[in-house]
């Protein structure tokens, strides 16, 4: 059978109408951002070597701002090694009485290859004051040097150490684009095991599937200003991240995989997002599962933008309603956080 395809020509794009002052005033003052991001995201390394310069070039630099902002926020960042990996501490100043015991286990993104280091706490720092709930960022090895299932293996390492000193009601987890993936392939990976999962997830436009499939891969080529495409840059991440194996493997893109058993979800996209097409597939997929999951859709917003402009409604509508979702899905009563803080203490976890 022959496949029908649309050839869409040039379009102009408006910043749109009905997104906030701040994000559309944003959007409309990148153009020559997205076309830098264009020139890069066509620049593949040829070389493992070469991969490796880019991917630290990226992450010292990303490591500025976040030591930068690290030192503008009230919220302490501290590293430490559980289970073998590395992971950073984020406490905020203060810490909301509705959390005092409940702790978000971060997975950052960057295509599973970059934000590695101190660059992995940039999220993590913005959840923690938008929620006042302590997190905990996973530096989970990457490719090229570790490709699947290292990364998936160090989420899973550290979640069930965390285990062992506290409820798994009392953690939520999450994160957004590699992020997102990675967590949903966690979880798959404990349900697989027989442990306990989190109380509750967050995934925000996640990399759900790798392959280059979904709708808006291709409508929301170029109008996403933080990846403007698939091809490139971005699919020969993903490839690294494989390691040989099909981007359709359920391992590597978790919407091929079973989605029974799954906890409470919370999904973030934007009309304008690369992967909005990937929220909503694994959104369908949860519900069809049984799974209780909400979705949030912002107009206008491109990949993560729910939480690139922190000033904005849409990012301050955000970790409102994901505070309001952790605060209604995850338990511990007060003798547990009594427990709990004596075993965190021997345990010499900080939290």
């Amino acid at each position: 059978m022959q496949q029908l395809q649309e050839t869409v020509g040039p379009r102009t794009v408006p910043p749109p109408d009905g997104a906030s002052d701040v994000l559309r005033d944003a959007i409309a003052g990148t153009p020559e951002r997205i076309l830098q991001r264009m020139r890069w995201l066509r620049e593949v390394p040829d070389s493992e070597a070469g991969w490796l310069a880019l991917i630290a070039a990226s992450d010292q630099a990303m490591a500025r701002e976040v030591r930068a902002a690290i030192d503008q926020s009230a919220a302490s960042v501290e590293r430490d090694e559980i289970a073998g990996v590395t992971v950073y501490h984020v406490t905020p100043d203060e810490i909301d009485p509705e959390h005092e015991g409940h702790l978000f286990v971060h997975v950052h993104g960057g295509a599973y290859i970059f934000a590695g280091g101190e660059a992995c706490v940039a999220e993590a720092l913005a959840i923690a004051l938008g929620t006042r709930m302590r997190a905990l960022s996973i530096d989970y090895r990457m490719a090229p040097r570790h490709p699947y299932p290292a990364a998936v293996d160090d989420v899973v390492a550290v979640y069930r150490h965390l285990r062992t000193g506290r409820p798994a009601r009392s953690m939520a987890m999450g994160g957004s684009s590699a992020g997102g993936g990675l967590t949903l392939s966690a979880v798959q990976h404990l349900i697989e095991q027989g442990v306990e999962v989190p109380g509750a997830l967050f995934v925000g436009t996640p990399g759900s599937d790798l392959s280059g499939t979904g709708d808006t891969i291709f409508t929301n080529q170029g109008v996403d200003r933080n990846i403007p495409f698939y091809n490139g840059l971005i699919e020969g991440a993903l490839r690294l991240y494989a390691g040989g194996r099909s981007l359709k493997d359920p391992r590597i893109s978790p919407i091929y995989g079973t989605f029974d058993g799954f906890p409470p979800t919370l999904l973030a996209t934007g009309t304008r997002d690369l992967f909005l097409s990937n929220t909503v597939r694994t959104h369908i997929k949860l519900r069809q599962a049984g799974t209780p999951a909400d979705i949030l859709v912002y107009e206008g917003a491109s990949h993560g933008d729910y939480l690139h402009e922190l000033a904005s409604p849409e990012s301050q509508h955000f970790l409102a309603e994901l505070d309001r979702f952790f605060t209604r899905h995850l338990r511990v009563s007060k003798p547990v956080k009594k427990m709990m803080a004596h075993m965190d203490s021997a345990l010499g976890l900080n939290l």
